[in-house]
């Protein structure tokens, strides 16, 4: 007796999961996202000026180098 109450349990927990599940897309309207419109980074942050933006990515991106902080290896040289 108990074995079929637990499957039957089972069976409609596995049911109500797969109809709890919620809409996870956009709405769209006249083939048209229907939402707020995102300001994109350059936009926000750098008065629409596109080179700028990149030159601050750019300069980002080199001081994320881990050469710089390494301290240099003892007692022989290194090649390159």
């Amino acid at each position: 007796m108990i074995p079929t109450r637990l499957i039957a349990v089972v069976a409609v927990a596995a049911l109500l999961a797969g109809c709890l599940e919620v809409e996870q897309y956009p709405a769209w309207r006249d083939g048209h996202y229907d939402g707020k419109p995102d300001d994109l980074h350059p936009d926000a942050h750098f008065h629409r000026d596109r080179l700028a933006w990149n030159a601050a990515l750019l300069n980002r991106n080199q001081l994320q180098d881990e050469y710089g902080r390494a301290p240099p290896p003892q007692g022989r040289e290194h090649a390159r």
